[in-house]
C-alpha cells in the first residue's frame, strides 16, 4: 500500500521550518511559590492547584519554572495540557477541523460564511463561541479579511476571558494573566508590528470583542508573543497557534529533558531523559541544530535573556556543526570567518525572499556550491540549505530531488541533534513517506522503523 506525501513547504519565506516555533516559550517571573492541591470538583470555586508529579518553584536564574516531584523515566508523559484557546492556520482550512485539528476528507462546511470546516456538527457547536468572532467578518470583508494568526488567537483570548468565571485546565498552576509579557524589552520593530496587530483587532474584530485600553493590548499581545506554541503535524508542519499557560512555565535549556507533542489542540510533554526528583522540567525554545552564538542570538531576540546551559558554556558541539573541509593546506580562520558569515546572511535573506520555486531553489543550489568550497556536508549551514531545498523539490513535485537532499540530511541529523530528537524523527518520516510514494517499500519501512520500532511493523496494512 503507498502513503501520500503531505510534506508540505512554505516557498514565501522558511522552506519547511526548522521546528522553531514547536516549543514553549520564556517565562520568567518574580518570586513563585509552590500551589497546594485543591478539588476541582464544579461549583468548588477557581481551579487552582499542581499538576501530579509536578510543582510549580522558584528557579534561580530563571525566575518561575516547573520541577517533578518523582522520576519520570523516558518517555513517560509528564502532563498533558489542552489549549487555553486555539487557531487554526488560515491554509490549512479545509484539511483540518476548525476545533479538533483532525484531518480528514469530507469535513464539513460552515453554512454561513463557507469558509471554516468540521469533523461533524459537535466540533462545529463547541467552537462556536469562537468561531463567531471571524464568521460574519469573514463574509462582510470578503478577500479584505487579513487578520494576522497572533491577531486571530488574542481575539479568542479576550473573548474566552470575557465569558470566563473560573481557571480552566490548562490554568491550574499558572492563569493565563500571568503569563510574562516582556512587554518593557521590546524593540520598536516588534513595536510596530504589535501595533499593526492591534489595529487589525480593532478592524476585524470590533463588533464582538470588548477591548481593555492600549497599553492592556500592548501587554497581551507580548504576553503571546512570548508564550505563545506552533502547533504541528508529525512532520513539523505549521497547523495552528495556541496558548498554553501551564506549559508556559517550562524553562529552556540547550540540553532538554521534556519535548512537547500534540494529539489534536492537547499538548503533550513527555521526558526525554530520565528524570529525578527534585530536577527542573526544560525544553529548548529554539531549533538546537545551530551553533551556540546562533542560539543565543536566537534566544535574545525573541525571549530576551541569554542560555547560561552547560553546552553553551562548554560549546562542546559547535566544532562538529561548524566542520570545515580537510585541505593539505589548511583553510584560513578569516577564510571561515567570512564565509560563516555568508551563511547566516543567506539564510536570513532566504526566509525574507518571494520569488518563484524555481528561483528558490536556484538559491539554494548556489550557496550551496559556494559554501561547499570551505563547509563539510555536514556543518548546520550547509544543513539548513539542504532542507530548504529539500521543501522546494517537494513543492515543485521533485520528489526525487527531495529524497536526495532528505538522504544528505538525515545522518547528520542523528548525530547533531540530541536523542529523540522530532526533527530527526520527522526526517525519517518524511523521508518513509517519500519512499513508500515512489513504491520503494524496503527503503520506506526501515524509515518507519525509526520513528515507531519493530513492534509496530505491521502499522502499513
Amino acid at each position: 500500500m503507498s502513503v501520500p506525501t503531505t510534506i508540505k513547504c512554505d516557498c514565501e519565506g522558511d522552506a519547511l521550518k526548522l521546528g522553531w516555533a514547536a516549543t514553549p516559550h520564556f517565562c520568567p517571573g518574580s518570586s513563585t511559590v509552590k500551589v497546594s492541591l485543591e478539588d476541582d470538583t464544579p461549583g468548588g470555586g477557581t481551579m487552582t492547584g499542581s499538576i501530579d508529579g509536578l510543582e510549580r518553584f522558584d528557579s534561580p536564574g530563571k525566575g518561575r519554572g516547573l520541577r517533578v516531584t518523582r522520576a519520570f523515566k523516558v518517555g513517560e508523559l509528564l502532563f498533558s495540557c489542552p489549549a487555553y484557546t486555539h487557531v487554526l492556520s488560515v491554509r490549512e482550512r479545509g484539511c483540518y477541523c476548525e476545533f479538533c485539528f483532525t484531518r480528514k476528507e469530507g469535513l464539513a462546511r460552515c453554512g454561513k460564511c463557507r469558509k471554516a470546516f468540521y469533523c461533524n456538527a459537535k466540533c462545529q457547536k463547541a467552537d462556536w463561541a469562537m468561531h463567531k468572532l471571524e464568521c460574519s467578518a469573514m463574509m462582510a470583508f470578503g478577500e479584505n479579511w487579513c487578520p494576522s494568526e497572533m491577531t486571530r488567537l488574542v481575539a479568542r483570548i479576550l473573548a474566552k476571558k470575557k465569558t470566563q468565571k473560573e481557571r480552566c485546565g490548562s490554568e491550574k498552576i499558572l492563569p493565563v494573566g500571568e503569563m510574562q509579557s516582556h512587554v518593557e524589552d521590546v524593540d520598536n520593530d516588534k513595536r510596530e508590528m504589535n501595533e499593526a496587530d492591534i489595529a487589525g483587532l480593532h478592524r476585524f474584530y470590533s463588533k464582538h470583542v470588548e477591548f481593555p485600553d492600549h497599553k492592556d493590548l500592548l501587554t497581551l499581545f507580548s504576553q503571546v508573543a512570548c508564550n505563545g506554541f506552533t502547533i504541528e503535524d508529525d512532520e513539523l508542519s505549521h497547523l495552528g497557534t495556541a496558548v498554553y499557560p501551564d506549559v508556559a512555565l517550562v524553562n529552556h535549556s540547550c540540553l532538554p529533558s521534556v519535548i512537547v507533542t500534540y494529539n489534536g489542540t492537547l499538548a503533550e510533554v513527555r521526558a526525554v531523559q530520565d528524570m529525578k526528583t527534585g530536577d527542573e522540567v526544560l525544553i529548548s525554545y529554539i531549533d538546537l541544530l545551530y551553533p551556540t552564538d546562533d542560539r543565543n542570538n536566537r534566544l535574545r531576540e525573541s525571549y530576551y535573556f541569554t542560555c547560561d546551559c552547560q553546552e553553551c558554556k562548554s560549546k562542546s558541539q559547535d566544532k562538529t556543526k561548524l566542520k570545515v573541509r580537510k585541505r593539505s593546506d589548511p583553510i584560513e580562520p578569516e577564510v571561515i570567518n567570512n564565509m560563516v558569515r555568508y551563511a547566516r546572511k543567506t539564510i536570513r535573506e532566504f526566509r525574507a525572499v518571494k520569488t518563484p520555486p524555481s528561483e528558490l531553489l536556484e538559491i539554494c543550489q548556489q550557496s550551496l556550491e559556494e559554501m561547499g568550497a570551505v563547509f563539510e556536508d555536514s556543518n548546520v549551514y550547509m544543513l539548513h540549505m539542504m532542507y530548504q531545498a529539500m521543501g522546494v523539490c517537494l513543492y515543485m513535485q521533485d520528489v526525487d530531488g527531495a529524497i536526495r537532499y532528505g538522504e544528505k540530511i538525515l545522518k547528520p541529523y542523528g548525530k547533531i541533534y540530541p536523542p529523540y530528537s522530532l526533527n530527526v524523527s520527522s526526517m525519517y518520516l518524511k523521508l518513509g513517506r517519500l519512499y513508500m510514494g515512489m513504491e520503494r517499500h524496503s527503503l520506506g519501512y526501515d524509515s518507519f522503523i525509526h520513528v515507531w520500532g519493530k513492534k509496530n511493523k505491521d502499522f502499513m496494512h
